[in-house]
């Protein structure tokens, strides 16, 4: 999908698009995006200041790679793993939250 100019002045890049596309778990069939994972099921997660390339069901909290789902590569994968992790720590570090659990 290109972007329009809209949503580029919004802030909307491939990455972000990417984070909001919905995947589903293969364990439980539960439909979510990145985002959510990471907001919700991967909240505290030690692993994800590290680079964690891993998505986490929302319902069942069963891991998976993100390879397959939305990322072609592993390379691909590294890169929307550290993207969605900086969109995390930015939030916590604005509302004062730990990256911990």
């Amino acid at each position: 999908m290109q972007l329009g100019q809209e949503m580029r002045e919004a802030g909307i890049n491939p990455a972000l698009e990417r984070t909001i596309k919905k995947i589903r778990c293969p364990r439980c069939g539960q439909e979510f995006s990145l985002f959510q994972s990471r907001a919700i099921a991967c909240q505290g997660c030690s692993k994800g200041a590290f680079g964690c390339q891993l998505v986490r069901c929302i319902r069942c909290d069963h891991e998976f790679p993100l390879e397959g789902t939305l990322a072609k590569d592993r390379t691909d994968q590294k890169l929307l793993a550290d993207y969605m992790n900086e969109i995390v720590a930015t939030y916590n570090r604005n509302m004062g939250r730990s990256n911990s659990r």
